[in-house]
C-alpha cells in the first residue's frame, strides 16, 4: 500500500513493518534495561561519543581515527585547533554535548537549526562566513570516492527562497504531524533536510546530529549508547546509493528504500547495545589480569599473544591460556593459526 507523508510517497510493506516492530520491541525493554545497567550505560555513552564523532567527521573526509579522536577530546586546547579535522572535532563533540543536555527544551524550528549549525562549525575558521546562516550558493551532495576525486550524487534545493521556503515547510509538517509514526517522522525529516541541504556545508554532519536530536525528543534514550554515525560509516557506500536512488526521482520521489536502510541500521545498533550490555556484565566477574588483557585487545585489534605478554608483563603461557578463556566465552575473537594468530573483541 502506498501512502503519502509529507510530499514523500512511502509503500507499507511486510518488511518496512517487520524493521519497525524490531526496534519498538527493543525500545519497549529500554526502561528496565537501563535501570539494571546504570553503570555501564555510563561507560558505553563515552565509548559511543567517541566513535560517533569520530564515525561522522570521517564520513566528510577527516583523517583522525576514533584514538587520536579521544586523545583530542581529553585534552582540547581551543588556541591550539589549528587542522580543520581538529575544528571539525571538537565543534561535533561540543554540539553532541548540547543535544545531549537540551534536547528537551530544543524545539524543531529553524532558529535552533541555524544555532546548532554555528555550533558545529564553531571552531571552523574555514566555515566562519556561512555558519548559522542558510546557503547563499549552489551546492551539490558529493561523495569522496577511494582516490581522493569526488562525484556529485545529487544537484540539491536552489539558494535563496526555494530553500528557505523548502525548510518552513519541513519543519511546519514535522511540527503539526502527529498521526505518523515519530521513528518514520524522523527518517523523513532527516532525508528531506539532506536532499534540501540548506546551509552551505556541514549538512551531513548536521544530519547525523539531528537523527540523535529527534530520537531523543520521541523518547528513545537509547540511541545516546551507540553510535549511528559509526553504522552509517561501515555503510557509506549503501548510505549514498540508496540516498542517490530516491533523490534522482524529486519531486514526489517514493522513499521506502531510505526508510528500510534507516530502519535496518537503527535495528543493528540495538543488537550491538545488546551485546555490549551482555559483554559489560560478563567482564564484571572478570579478574583485574583477564580485564586488562580485554582492555588491551579493545585498544589494539589484531594483536598477538607476545604483544599482551610484553605489554602488560604477564607471562605468555598465563596470557595464552586466558586467551583460551576468553574466547570460550565469547568475549574475544580468535584469527588466524600459529605465529600469526591475533585476537579482537567479539
Amino acid at each position: 500500500m502506498e501512502t503519502l507523508v509529507h510530499t514523500l510517497k512511502l509503500r507499507l510493506n511486510w518488511k518496512l513493518i517487520e524493521l519497525l516492530s524490531r526496534i519498538d520491541r527493543f525500545d519497549a525493554s529500554w526502561a528496565s534495561i537501563e535501570k539494571k545497567e546504570g553503570q555501564s550505560l555510563k561507560q558505553l555513552k563515552s565509548i559511543s561519543t567517541v566513535r560517533s564523532v569520530g564515525a561522522s567527521t570521517r564520513i566528510e573526509g577527516s583523517k583522525l581515527s576514533d584514538e587520536q579522536v579521544e586523545t583530542l577530546l581529553k585534552q582540547i586546547d581551543i588556541s591550539k585547533l589549528a587542522d580543520r579535522d581538529s575544528q571539525e572535532v571538537v565543534g561535533y563533540y561540543e554540539t553532541m554535548d548540547f543535544i545531549s543536555e537540551s534536547f528537551d527544551d530544543l524545539q524543531i524550528n529553524e532558529s535552533n537549526l541555524k544555532y546548532l549549525h554555528q555550533l558545529l562549525l564553531k571552531y571552523s575558521t574555514k566555515d566562519a562566513w556561512h555558519r548559522g546562516d542558510y546557503k547563499t550558493q549552489t551546492n551539490a551532495v558529493e561523495a569522496r570516492l577511494p582516490d581522493g576525486s569526488t562525484q556529485i550524487i545529487f544537484q540539491t534545493t536552489p539558494p535563496g527562497v526555494a530553500t528557505i521556503s523548502a525548510m518552513t515547510e519541513l519543519i511546519k509538517w514535522y511540527t503539526d504531524d502527529k498521526q505518523t509514526h515519530p521513528l518514520v517522522k524522523c527518517a523523513l525529516f532527516v532525508y528531506d533536510f539532506l536532499s534540501i541541504h540548506p546551509f552551505q556545508d556541514g549538512n551531513g554532519r548536521l544530519s547525523r546530529l539531528l537523527t540523535t536530536l529527534l530520537l531523543l525528543k520521541s523518547n528513545y534514550k537509547w540511541i545516546e549508547y551507540v553510535s549511528f554515525e559509526n553504522e552509517v560509516e561501515h555503510r557509506k557506500t549503501e548510505y549514498y546509493r540508496v540516498l542517490r536512488s530516491c533523490q534522482v526521482n524529486r519531486p514526489g520521489e517514493d522513499v521506502t528504500t531510505w526508510i528500510e536502510f534507516f530502519f535496518d541500521a537503527l535495528g543493528n545498533i540495538q543488537d550491538l547495545l545488546t551485546d555490549k550490555l551482555h559483554m559489560q556484565g560478563a567482564l564484571a566477574s572478570l579478574s583485574p589480569r583477564e580485564k586488562s588483557i580485554i582492555t588491551f585487545i579493545e585498544n589494539r585489534p589484531g594483536c598477538k599473544s607476545g604483544e599482551i605478554s610484553n605489554q602488560l608483563n604477564i607471562p605468555n603461557p598465563t596470557v595464552k591460556r586466558i586467551l583460551a578463556e576468553l574466547v570460550k566465552q565469547n568475549l574475544i575473537q580468535k584469527h588466524g593459526v600459529g605465529p600469526g594468530t591475533n585476537y579482537t573483541i567479539s
